[in-house]
C-alpha cells in the first residue's frame, strides 16, 4: 500500500538530529527551538509507529529502527545535494545540453558562427543539431525533440510558438559567367522565368516565399533543377547550369571574387528575416537561453 509523504520537514529534523546526536544542536542548526525538535521527532515516531531515538546522558542515539530509517534518509539527502550541485552547474553553464533544429544553409551561415564562439566559452555544454526544413523544424519543436529552431521567415503564426526575428535575409538571383549578358540591364520576372532556373525544392519556406512574390507579378517559376541546399544552388550556378535563387549574404565571397554575379530584377524581392523559434510558456534551460541571446545579439 502506498503511503504519501505528508511532511518532509519531519524527516529533515530527524536527519539533522541523527547527524548531530543532540536535540539542542539540531535546534541550533535548524533555527528552531529544542521543544520544536522534540515535537517533530515525536510526530514522526507516531506516524511510523516506532521509537527512533533514545536519550543518552549526553544527547540522543538512534534505535535499531532509527538506524534503518537513517540509511534511507541519508541517501535521499545525498541525492538532493547532488541535484542542487547539478542545478548550480547548469545555471553556471558547467553542464547541460542544447538541442537545435535548422536547415543546412541556416545551420552553416547563421548558427555555426555563433555556435563556434559558444562552444569555446561553454565547452561543457553538449550540443545536438538536427538538419531539417523550416516546416520539419517547427514539427520537431512541437514534439519536444528540440529546444529551439532557426527557420526562414515569414512563418504563419502559431499560438504554441514564439518567434524572434534574427538576421535579415535578402534573396536574389545569381549566375556564372555563361549568363553574363543578364547584367546589362534589369530584367522583369517574366524575362527571368525564360532562363534556366535553379531553386530550392518545393516544401521549403524560402521556395514558397519566392514563388509567392513571383505570383504577385503574374509569373510562375518553373526551375530546371531543384535542390535542397542554397550552397549547392550556388555551386551549380558557378558551373553554368543556370540562374540560381540564393541569399545574398550567403554568397558574398563568390560575388566579391567574380565567380558569381547578381541578376538585377526590375521588381526586387523584398528582404525577409531568419527567425529563432521556441515553445511559448516553456522556459529554456540556461544553456539554451544563452545561445538564443547570442543569436539575437546580431540584430539588437
Amino acid at each position: 500500500m502506498y503511503y504519501p509523504i505528508q511532511n518532509l520537514e519531519l524527516y529533515r529534523v530527524f536527519y539533522v538530529t541523527a547527524v548531530t546526536g543532540s536535540l539542542s544542536k539540531a535546534a541550533e542548526q535548524l533555527f528552531i527551538t529544542q521543544p520544536a525538535v522534540s515535537h517533530s521527532i515525536k510526530q514522526l515516531e507516531e506516524r511510523l509507529g516506532g521509537r527512533l531515538f533514545f536519550r543518552m546522558p549526553k544527547g540522543v542515539k538512534l534505535t535499531a529502527e532509527g538506524e534503518e530509517l537513517f540509511r534511507y534518509i541519508e541517501q535521499a539527502y545525498h541525492y538532493i545535494r547532488n541535484g542542487e550541485r547539478k542545478m548550480a552547474d547548469m545555471q553556471q553553464l558547467l553542464d547541460g545540453e542544447i538541442r537545435i533544429g535548422a536547415s543546412d544553409t541556416l545551420c552553416k551561415h547563421v548558427l555555426l558562427p555563433h555556435l563556434s564562439v559558444y562552444h569555446k566559452r561553454y565547452s561543457a555544454i553538449r550540443v545536438h543539431v538536427t538538419n531539417r526544413t523550416t516546416p520539419e523544424t517547427v514539427a520537431l519543436l512541437k514534439e519536444g525533440k528540440i529546444d529551439l529552431g532557426i527557420i526562414n521567415l515569414p512563418y504563419q503564426a502559431d499560438k504554441r510558438i514564439s518567434v524572434d526575428e534574427s538576421v535579415e535575409l535578402q534573396d536574389c538571383f545569381v549566375a556564372g559567367k555563361n549568363f553574363r549578358r543578364l547584367i546589362t540591364a534589369p530584367v522583369t520576372w517574366h524575362e527571368l522565368s525564360e532562363h534556366p532556373l535553379l531553386m530550392l525544392e518545393r516544401g521549403s519556406n524560402t521556395r514558397a516565399y519566392v514563388d509567392s512574390v513571383a505570383a504577385q507579378f503574374e509569373t510562375q517559376l518553373r526551375p530546371e533543377i531543384e535542390l535542397g541546399s542554397l550552397d549547392l544552388l550556388a555551386d551549380f550556378a558557378k558551373a553554368g547550369f543556370g540562374v540560381a535563387c540564393v541569399v545574398r549574404r550567403f554568397v558574398a565571397d563568390e560575388l566579391a571574387s567574380g565567380q558569381l554575379f547578381e541578376v538585377e530584377l526590375s521588381q526586387p524581392l523584398p528582404p525577409r528575416k531568419a527567425g529563432i523559434i521556441t515553445l511559448k510558456d516553456i522556459p529554456l534551460s540556461s544553456a539554451a537561453e544563452r545561445l538564443r541571446r547570442m543569436l539575437l545579439d546580431e540584430v539588437t
